[in-house]
């Protein structure tokens, strides 16, 4: 041991050696927790790099869109309907300004459905198929929940189209259809709604796109394309809420091309008001050119409803047993009746089955094969004059005896019965005028001699529109020329689609008849106009057999026969047929001659208050005196 060295104690000594391992110990564990921070830093900064290069880069374009898609809004700026005109001009189908609710699919949230269905006063269900169906499209298409927002709903979206409540509620102004009130003309101008799927899978409506508007029905439908514009649109700078800050971009929309008709707004609605309350129809139009000058359908339809019809609306109209939506002018088949004679005696003249002078004798009944057939009156001896003047059965009877069904029918076809008259509507009915082939091909029997006596005078199987009945007869009062009816006016006259060459005098044998329902005490005086020379013939045409009326008199009332009249005026070149079908109106005279009478009374009174319109006969037209 050195004296020198100095004695430390033994624990005193070993101490600074465990101090320094632990001095060591705690610099490495630190470095180790900054070494991992390093590397969590670093690994942050790499996946911020990576996730500013998906932004910038990768996802650019994408992320562009999205970002402009909120910023930029394309705004739809439907193109309005072209306007439906009369003959002279005046508005019958214009447009007015309205709000169209639409759902956004980008913002859709399917439990906002029924707090916006309840706050819209939308069928919730229904609201759902719609979302559905638009599903499958693509998704930047705005679904359109209601039209013809109020006061009171455009409000509540206006207030609810903010992120935290409706931010997929949206407004479009558009341009709606306004329709004439209380279904007027309303089968004739149809009504328009948004194409169904079924259609556009159909090569009529393959060039439209879910949601838009279509003519469903009539002229809307008729002349779809010629009424349909090409829509515009805007690009908006839109803010957070929605609100358009900036218009980017505006491409104007191009209305429709205005369609201008035949029909006269003073014809048309004479013939509405006479047939109010009733069910039927009313047919105008002038023989000499085809153009039809009225129209009427009853019961009707309000055209305005469809725009925003739910479907428990759209259940009662198709539920409705007098079914409104058939245009009963151009749809019915009814059996003519006895306005069906003056054909038959046409046909009579012209084969030389019968002279002017040649007679009949009806007693009220006769028979033939076996059965009798009756007549309303016992007539005595009646010759062509009288037969029609007075509608005897029985003549006519013997005369289709005489002619058989084939002639019949070839008279019947050429005026343009049993067959479609071409007019500029859609689903126009063909109607029926059996003959012997008709009846083989479809019955697989022969045509037996006693059914002919039926359809001579209007019965058995033959079945008319008005509108044929109209056309036929009014080809017949201007010498046997039929021009194709139509609702839209031409550019320039067309020629009679046939002729029947008939001879003038037999021609004139019968429209002397025919004046003499109206004029001579016969079964169409009702029709008569003072000053005016009205010809015409009145029909009764039964609905159920003589057999069932007996049997069952609650359906006897039920199916009362129905009225009709068909005329024209003036007797020597005719300007105007009427014809008109009361359903269960029982007699022609009472019930079809009144409103054919009010119809052209509404045309004459027109024409002498443009050709003179002086005080008097303003006065003498509107008030029947001067």
């Amino acid at each position: 041991m050195n004296p020198f060295e100095p004695q430390v104690p033994k624990e005193e000594h070993q101490a600074p050696s465990n101090t320094g391992r632990m001095f060591r110990d705690d610099a490495r564990f630190a470095l180790a927790r900054i070494t991992a921070f390093q590397y969590i830093v670093v690994a942050g900064f790499v996946f911020l790099l990576i996730g500013f290069w998906m932004l910038q880069v990768y996802d650019h374009d994408l992320n562009s869109e999205l970002a402009e898609r909120n910023r930029i809004k394309t705004v739809p700026v439907p193109a309005p309907r072209g306007k439906i005109l009369d003959r002279d001009g005046r508005i019958i189908v214009d447009n007015h300004s309205s709000f169209t609710a639409m759902l956004s699919q980008e913002n859709l949230k399917p439990e906002h459905l029924a707090p916006i269905a309840q706050a819209l006063g939308l069928d919730l269900g229904e609201l759902q198929a719609a979302v559905t169906k638009y599903a499958r499209g693509p998704k930047y298409v705005p679904i359109p929940i209601k039209n013809e927002l109020t006061a009171a709903e455009l409000s509540f979206i206006e207030s609810h189209q903010d992120p935290n409540s409706f931010p997929e509620l949206e407004i479009v102004e558009a341009q709606k259809r306004l329709y004439p009130r209380d279904g007027m003309a309303a089968h004739i101008l149809g009504y328009v709604s948004q194409v169904s799927e079924t259609e556009l899978n159909t090569a009529e409506f393959a060039k439209y796109s879910q949601g838009d508007t279509v003519g469903k029905f009539g002229l809307e439908r008729q002349y779809n394309d010629v009424l349909t514009g090409v829509d515009g649109q805007r690009r908006v700078v839109v803010d957070v809420v929605g609100r358009e800050r900036e218009i980017l971009e505006s491409k104007e929309a191009v209305p429709g091309q205005n369609l201008q008709l035949t029909i006269d707004l003073d014809l048309q609605a004479a013939a509405e008001i006479a047939m109010d309350g009733r069910r039927g129809a009313v047919v105008a139009m002038d023989p000499r050119t085809g153009e039809v000058l009225a129209m009427v359908s009853r019961p009707a339809f309000d055209p305005n409803v469809f725009g925003r019809l739910r479907k428990a609306d759209w259940d009662a109209v198709l539920n409705n047993p007098f079914n409104p939506m058939l245009n009963r002018a151009i749809q019915g088949r009814y059996a003519p009746g006895s306005t069906f004679k003056p054909i038959v005696a046409i046909a009579g003249l012209e084969t030389g089955n019968i002279t002017e002078t040649d007679t009949a004798n009806c007693t009220g009944v006769a028979n033939w094969y076996g059965r009798p057939f009756h007549c309303h009156s016992r007539h005595g001896t009646v010759a062509l004059h009288t037969s029609l003047v007075q509608s005897c059965d029985i003549y006519y009877y013997a005369l289709g005896n005489k002619l058989g069904i084939d002639t019949i029918a070839q008279y019947a076809q050429l005026s343009g019965l049993g067959e479609k008259t071409g007019i500029d509507l859609p689903g126009e009915t063909d109607g029926l005028m059996p003959n012997t082939k008709w009846k083989l091909r479809t019955q697989r029997e022969r045509w037996y001699p006693g059914e002919t006596i039926s359809v001579s005078i209007g019965q058995g199987a033959v079945e008319v529109s008005p509108l044929q009945l109209a056309e036929s007869i009014g080809g017949l009062s201007i010498g046997g020329k039929w021009y194709q009816p139509h609702l839209v006016k031409l550019a320039a006259p067309q020629d009679p689609k046939r002729e029947g060459k008939w001879d003038p005098l037999n021609v004139a044998k019968v429209v002397s008849g025919m004046y003499g329902v109206v004029n001579e005490g016969g079964t169409g005086t009702a029709a008569a106009i003072a000053g005016v020379t009205v010809s015409g013939k009145t029909g009764s045409a039964q609905r159920i057999s003589n057999e069932l009326v007996k049997s069952n008199s609650a359906l006897a009332k039920e199916m009362q026969d129905n009225g009709w009249f068909v005329g024209f005026a003036p007797r020597d070149n005719p300007e105007i047929v009427v014809a008109v079908v009361v359903e269960a109106g029982l007699h022609g005279g009472s019930s079809s001659a009144p409103i054919s009478r009010d119809v052209m009374k509404a045309y004459f009174d027109k024409k002498l208050r443009s050709a003179n319109p002086t005080p008097a006969n303003i006065a003498q037209a509107f008030f029947g005196h001067k």
